[in-house]
């Protein structure tokens, strides 16, 4: 599971001149942390190229309880969908930092991929690997216990958008745990709880807004293969563990 974009960027994916082309179909705009860039069920059609800055993908389910679906960031681009297929907006994308677009039409992102076969081959494998991805998820979901989900969030988190820090890797996206918590499809309490026995096993710092991850390798083999709390204790050599919580 990934809430990443496994291929390379659509843009970045585009020779110069023809990311230059398409940009000038749009309008630059920029947003603050919290603005709303596309939201769920909207019936607007616009794409948004993203040149700087991440967003968040989430969707409200029938409990109104909120899912991040995935993160996106520089040089993807989000809102082709309803481009394409001409129906509601599929999910609400949020700023989570400042972040710098391109606004382009849908009449003239369509007219671009048509005369640009390459561009909607790209654009086909970008919506084969965000399917992938879907189907991945919900195996996720039905099959990996809380502790696996947030392990393999926390080290996709840290491997993307980390940076080193004196004793490990900081991530500095402005997610709470509530945020997390949507992340990984559990509720607050889970998260909060599988968190604690990360802190108390030495594999992470938390502080408001930012976490710091001290020992990826032992946050990979949970997140690999649901290791038990006393094999991890093994793992991180950190002395005796309590059991990893159930959730």
């Amino acid at each position: 599971m990934s809430i990443f974009e496994d291929e390379r960027p659509f843009l970045d994916a585009l020779p110069p001149h023809e990311r230059k082309a398409l940009t000038a179909l749009g309008r630059p705009k920029s947003y603050a942390p919290g603005d709303v860039l596309l939201l769920e069920s909207d019936t607007t059609s616009f794409v948004v190229a993203i040149l700087s800055g991440w967003a968040m993908v989430s969707v409200e389910t029938e409990r109104g309880v909120r899912l991040i679906l995935a993160l996106r960031g520089a040089g993807e681009i989000v809102g082709d969908q309803a481009a394409i297929d001409h129906r509601p907006r599929s999910a609400t994308i949020t700023a989570l930092g400042r972040m710098n677009v391109v606004v382009i039409p849908a009449d003239r992102f369509r007219a671009y991929v048509m005369a640009r076969p390459a561009a909607g081959v790209l654009l086909m494998r970008q919506l084969s690997s965000r399917l992938r991805s879907s189907d991945d998820e919900r195996r996720s979901l039905a099959s990996e216990k809380v502790l696996q989900r947030l392990a393999a969030r926390l080290v996709e988190l840290a491997e993307r958008t980390g940076r080193a820090v004196d004793d490990g890797i900081a991530v500095d996206l402005p997610l709470p745990q509530h945020d997390i918590a949507a992340a990984v499809g559990a509720t607050r309490e889970a998260v909060a709880k599988a968190l604690r026995f990360l802190r108390d096993q030495g594999a992470v710092r938390t502080a408001s807004r930012r976490f710091v991850v001290v020992d990826l390798g032992l946050l990979r083999l949970l997140a690999e293969s649901g290791t038990t709390g006393e094999r991890a204790g093994e793992r991180s050599a950190r002395g005796p563990t309590e059991s990893p919580p159930t959730v």
